[in-house]
C-alpha cells in the first residue's frame, strides 16, 4: 500500500488490522477443539483426498490432454486408484 502512495500512518494501521483476526481465530480454534477432535482424522482425510484432487488436475495438465470428451477421466482414475491403494494399506496393515 505505502508503495501505491498511501500514507504511512494508514499503511501501519491496515497491516495490524489484517492481524487482528488472528489470535480471534485461534482462541475460536481452541473452544472448537472439543467438538471437532472425534472428526478429526475424517476431515483430515477429505482434505488430503482433495488436495490430492487438485494437483493431479491442475498441477498435471498432460494426462488430460487428449481426453475430449471427459476430462476429468484421468483425475478420477489416479484419485480412486490412491483410494484402493490406501484401503490396502489399512486393510493389510
Amino acid at each position: 500500500l505505502r508503495a501505491e502512495g498511501m500514507p504511512k500512518g494508514k499503511t501501519f494501521l491496515y497491516g495490524v488490522l489484517s492481524g487482528v483476526v488472528e489470535p480471534i481465530g485461534a482462541v475460536l480454534t481452541i473452544l472448537a477443539t472439543g467438538f471437532f477432535l472425534p472428526i478429526m482424522p475424517y476431515l483430515l482425510s477429505f482434505a488430503a483426498g482433495a488436495m490430492i484432487l487438485v494437483a493431479v488436475h491442475e498441477l498435471i495438465p498432460e494426462c488430460q490432454q487428449n481426453q475430449k470428451n471427459n476430462p476429468y477421466c484421468a483425475t478420477m482414475g489416479i484419485v480412486s486408484g490412491f483410494a484402493v491403494m490406501m484401503l490396502l494399506d489399512v486393510m493389510l496393515g
